[in-house]
């Protein structure tokens, strides 16, 4: 348990500090879905470009999309 604490604060913890708030924008847990779904989409894509690059990322889109 302490070792999943620690590894999921670190995304979440981010997320927070991206939205500069600690409340979620929405209510009702559909809205609340897509609200946290789209963060760590957001999230994702963010490490992406800091791992492999805007160069690298695109390469790997032209290779998905053949």
């Amino acid at each position: 348990m302490l070792h999943r604490k620690q590894t999921v604060e670190h995304l979440f913890g981010t997320i927070k500090l991206w939205m500069g708030t600690m409340h979620l924008l929405t209510r009702r847990f559909k809205n609340v879905s897509t609200e946290i779904s789209l963060l760590v989409l957001a999230y994702n894509f963010r490490r992406m470009l800091t791992i492999i690059g805007a160069s690298g990322l695109s390469k790997a889109i032209r290779l998905a999309l053949q």
